[in-house]
């Protein structure tokens, strides 16, 4: 049985922010292997307002050191009201 955590993060950029959400997503997400995290698959609607990522991490305790990341919450509250909004699904291959 596998600890892998996989997981799809449903990305919606705020309202007149798409760039500045966008270069947020790309810098998050290049924090990824420090936690053992890993993007399978990242895909962006047609006018770049939402994107939909598959993540993968090797354990929870992975996900959860990304979530407090110094790096990732100072980006974060860098954008502020700009900041992307996430729904976060926890799933599993079948």
């Amino acid at each position: 049985m596998t600890t892998d955590l996989l997981l799809v993060a449903i990305v919606e950029m705020a309202p007149g922010h798409t760039a500045a959400g966008q270069e947020y997503e790309d810098a998050v997400l290049d924090l990824l292997d420090r936690h053992g995290g890993a993007i399978e698959r990242r895909t962006r609607s047609a006018d770049g307002a939402s994107e939909v990522h598959l993540i993968r991490f090797g354990s929870r305790a992975g996900y959860d050191s990304f979530m407090v990341d110094p790096d990732r919450l100072a980006l974060r509250a860098t954008l502020g009201e700009s900041a992307p909004t996430t729904r976060v699904i926890e799933v599993r291959d079948v």
